[in-house]
């Protein structure tokens, strides 16, 4: 049995991410929430042109260095010049433009005064306070950005900002790396689908959901293949069917030692290769996981492959500490992809058996002096799915410490 660092450690080299072959186009829109696949540059410089950062007056810097209140220097107004429009004259000594933030600055002007240390009589204007320097409030062509130098490097995914900063560049076709494609499905004579009728003995099969949207989550394109029966040539076509149709394949239950637990031996029979099959963590101590070669593709990257306990609690507990990380570094990100914690201080006493590293869940509070955890009430067993809601973190008791008392600080994965 692997200790949870160890298991870690292997799942994450294995995953090849993914290369050349998997990169398409998009436009800026649909590239939101995507990993950029190769260096990004934009056709113009930012800003685009000299331009007023205030709204005020531009001026030159030798007709205004002495001014003050006392002596205010004294301009003509030549020009008004709104956003959007171009400057009809150069400014000559003696001269001002009325100018507003964003406008284009006219010829001839190298400085910026904000209105509010002006005066203004008719078509004067009294500078009433000196600059400190020349260009004082100008931005500068390419003063932020200069066109066709990288812009943005790959393997970061595009959020809000990235995709305003690419459209100010007018970069408006994006390469991106595709989705990788996740097939999930449960295994288990008792499971029904949400929604069906459920008969003396059977359990509703909500594994399927919360993968599917936590592969989503993770960046993914989650492939449901339903539920499978305990039946070897069953659960064998569709393991099968499941390799073929996705680069990363996550099934739930028959990964134990009972004796309709056949998902291991059928790994083996389609000639996977299994590096773990159970890790010291609680809850999720049966975790498989194995590769599978491409055939088809000998230079392809092996496939991936997840036997996730079928407990509830344990399906997501294994998903957010070994698979999420996984599937972010499979989706290209070079960073961010592993798993994030933090210190709290526990609200509540925490207490574990001690034999294996023990996850508790609960919810992560924000406070004055750092983070809190506060515990889920309630059992805490790897069946109660209801207490699960709304969690944000969970709270990691190392191996052979059975207590950690409320005021303490532990150590809490953020989910």
């Amino acid at each position: 049995m692997l200790l949870v660092g160890e298991a870690e450690a292997i799942v994450l080299n294995l995953v090849q991410p993914l290369g050349e072959r998997d990169v398409e186009i998009l436009d800026l829109l649909a590239a939101a929430g995507r990993i950029l696949a190769s260096p990004v540059a934009g056709k113009l410089d930012v800003p685009h042109w000299d331009n007023s950062a205030m709204d005020g007056y531009a001026v030159k810097y030798e007709d205004v260095k002495n001014a003050s209140d006392s002596n205010p220097a004294v301009l003509e107004i030549k020009e008004e010049i709104p956003a959007g429009k171009q400057p009809q004259m150069t400014v000559q000594p003696g001269q001002a433009a009325r100018i507003f933030t964003g406008s284009m600055m006219p010829l001839g002007a190298d400085t910026v005064i904000m209105q509010e240390q002006t005066r203004r009589r008719d078509n004067l204007v009294e500078i009433l306070v000196a600059p400190p320097a020349p260009g004082d409030f100008v931005r500068h062509r390419g003063e932020f950005y200069q066109a066709m130098t990288p812009l943005l490097q790959p393997g970061v995914r595009l959020a809000a900002a990235d995709i305003a900063v690419l459209a100010s560049a007018q970069a408006t076709e994006v390469p991106v790396f595709r989705r990788p494609r996740v097939a999930i499905f449960s295994t288990g004579d008792e499971l029904v689908g949400a929604g069906e009728p459920i008969g003396p003995g059977q359990l509703v099969d909500s594994n399927q959901y919360a993968l599917a949207i936590a592969a989503t989550a993770a960046g993914c394109e989650a492939v449901r293949l339903g539920i499978v029966k305990d039946d070897k040539r069953v659960l064998q076509e569709a393991m099968d069917r499941a390799l073929k149709a996705a680069d990363v394949v996550i099934s739930t239950g028959g990964v134990s030692v009972g004796e309709y637990d056949y998902v291991e031996e059928i790994i083996l029979n389609l000639g996977g290769t299994i590096h773990i099959t159970s890790v010291a963590i609680k809850p999720g101590k049966p975790l498989t996981v194995a590769t599978f070669p491409q055939k088809e593709l000998p230079k392809a990257p092996p496939k991936l492959y997840f036997g996730l306990p079928g407990n509830p609690v344990s399906t997501l507990v294994t998903f957010w500490r070994f698979v999420a990380p996984a599937l972010k570094k499979l989706s290209g990100l070079t960073s961010g992809w592993g798993p994030l914690f933090v210190p709290a201080r526990t609200r509540q006493d925490l207490r574990t058996g001690g034999q294996r590293e023990t996850y508790l869940w609960g919810k992560i509070h924000p406070s004055d002096t750092g983070w809190e955890f506060e515990l889920a009430a309630g059992s805490h067993s790897s069946g109660n799915l209801i207490n699960l809601a709304q969690t944000t973190g969970l709270a990691v008791v190392p191996v052979g410490q059975k207590a950690i008392a409320a005021g303490e600080t532990v150590r809490v994965l953020l989910v």
